[in-house]
């Protein structure tokens, strides 16, 4: 890996966190300056603005979230034991720095900038494609009952946890993402082939 690229890679990596916190209004290219210890010159020499630098950190961010939460799901046959191990991961695994990136940035980005909502649309569609795929995988194989519609089960999942995670943040002992958890996998326990 060149020094440019090692050096391009270091201020994706501290500036995730700053975005994530602070929103892209919130987190200017000083607080980056400081956080990287370089000159604002080089940020603009590895990226063009502050727009593609919030963009590759938001990238960066949902990228390390994604395969925290998809870990070893892969490893599991049964799609009702791999969406719940994508629960237990969403409930037990600590949170990037500043809450889930995605929320944070379409929350950020609603009324404001469109490429970060692009992106944050996108990363949105994968995950929720990814459980869509799940599911149909499942019925496909009889696991899960043929009448079950894979889009409403992501929109469900996305939704409760997504939900769960801005109500913990808000409220620290309030415990809604174990709470929604423990709902998530009794739901997902009625889908099962056979069950009414």
């Amino acid at each position: 890996m060149s020094k440019g690229t090692e050096t391009r890679n270091r201020i994706i990596v501290k500036a995730a966190p700053l975005f994530n916190r602070k929103g892209f209004d919130g987190c200017s290219m000083q607080d980056i300056v400081e956080a990287v210890g370089l000159e604002k010159g080089s940020l603009y020499g590895h990226f063009p603005n502050k727009e593609a630098l919030a963009i590759a950190a938001f990238e960066y961010a949902w990228k390390e979230t994604s395969s925290a939460r998809l870990a070893r799901m892969d490893t599991v046959a049964n799609a009702i034991e791999k969406l719940k191990l994508h629960v237990d991961h969403l409930v037990s695994l600590p949170q990037f720095s500043g809450g889930c990136p995605l929320i944070n940035t379409i929350v950020d980005s609603d009324d404001g900038n469109p490429a970060l909502k692009k992106v944050a649309r996108n990363a949105l569609k994968q995950w929720r494609l990814y459980l869509q795929n799940t599911v149909a995988e499942g019925q496909a194989r009889k696991e899960i009952r043929a009448g079950v519609e894979p889009e409403d089960v992501a929109a469900l999942l996305i939704s409760l946890f997504e939900g769960a995670m801005v109500l913990d943040r808000f409220d620290k002992k309030s415990g809604f993402l174990e709470r929604a958890g423990k709902h998530m996998n009794a739901y997902l326990d009625t889908l099962t082939y056979g069950k009414a």
